[in-house]
């Protein structure tokens, strides 16, 4: 059963989390930078959720958004 909907579908779930890995970067340290639980970063990272806020510190810390699949009010836009 996949619980997969919407922009996270498409996330790379893996790719972020060996970036998390690479950048020593924790879950638990971005839910106590912003507030919540570890499962909602974790749910927003395997693409259950959308957190806006967890993406937007992923985006920020350089997370690449290629790996995010993130939604599309979120989307980088692309000069014309």
């Amino acid at each position: 059963m996949d619980f997969r909907t919407g922009a996270g579908k498409q996330r790379q779930t893996f790719r972020i989390l060996e970036w998390l890995h690479r950048k020593g970067i924790k879950q638990g340290s971005i839910a106590a930078e912003l507030g919540i639980s570890c499962t909602l970063v974790s749910d927003t990272i395997r693409g259950r959720r959308n957190n806006r806020r967890v993406l937007r510190v992923l985006v920020e810390r350089g997370c690449p958004v290629t790996f995010l699949s993130l939604p599309s009010d979120m989307a980088p836009r692309h000069a014309a």
